[in-house]
């Protein structure tokens, strides 16, 4: 199975604050998790708040464990609350249906982890995500 590497993981990290701070955007928070939703490598901004590293953790580990990337998670939530209110408490509460939560695919479209975003809008932490994942040889499904 294709995995994401630490290599991988930091140039994500790395990517994805570089593409926030050239768009000026809030300190940001950005953790990566492999297909079983276990933390690789996370890494907050100067300035981002203590608690981001639960939230990135969150937004990447919905998509992870529901196979769909934050922003399909919101959707499914705004059509079927039950559904993501149901997810959350099978899952200990530990999922924050938003954008920011992208699903990573290898080139032949395994899910072989997940990065979460937080610290802006949560479709700026969306964009800025897909491009640090691209920028590490992968797909974004957010």
């Amino acid at each position: 199975m294709a995995e994401i590497s630490l290599a991988k993981a930091r140039t994500m990290i790395r990517k994805t604050l570089e593409a926030g701070r050239a768009q000026e955007m809030k300190p940001l928070a950005v953790a990566v998790l492999d297909a079983g939703g276990h933390v690789i490598a996370f890494e907050r901004s100067d300035g981002a708040p203590p608690g981001r590293f639960e939230l990135a953790r969150a937004k990447a580990y919905g998509a992870v464990m529901l196979g769909m990337g934050g922003t399909a998670q919101r959707d499914r939530a705004e059509a079927q609350a039950y559904f993501m209110i149901a997810a959350n408490g099978i899952y200990g509460g530990q999922l924050a249906p938003v954008p920011g939560g992208i699903l990573v695919r290898d080139k032949r479209g395994r899910v072989v982890g997940a990065v979460g975003v937080t610290g802006d809008t949560s479709e700026n932490d969306l964009a800025v995500g897909i491009a640090g994942i691209e920028a590490a040889g992968f797909a974004a499904e957010g």
